[in-house]
């Protein structure tokens, strides 16, 4: 694993990396991203059943759009606390 990959690991999708306290809060609740932003962990305390079904497009520079894209995650069925990348958006 090379030093951005350590860097995302455990880390908030949103939080920058020199977060005073980076890493899942208490009484939060995370759903981690598997894929193109592996091992972030999204923050969805007091998302809907809706919202969660909806999945997101979160905006990254990694992805195939560069700065300003997004990139488009799903809850993995039957796992509520696991959303999967399906591509990305300009």
């Amino acid at each position: 694993m090379d030093r951005d990959e350590e860097l995302l690991r455990g880390r908030i999708y949103g939080e920058g990396h020199d977060h005073p306290r980076p890493g899942p809060k208490s009484g939060r609740t995370y759903a981690e991203l598997v894929g193109e932003l592996d091992g972030l962990l999204l923050d969805i305390t007091g998302w809907t059943a809706d919202e969660i079904q909806t999945g997101v497009a979160l905006m990254t520079e990694i992805g195939q759009f560069g700065p300003g894209g997004r990139a488009l995650y799903d809850p993995r069925p039957g796992e509520r606390n696991r959303w999967d990348w399906s591509g990305d958006i300009p």
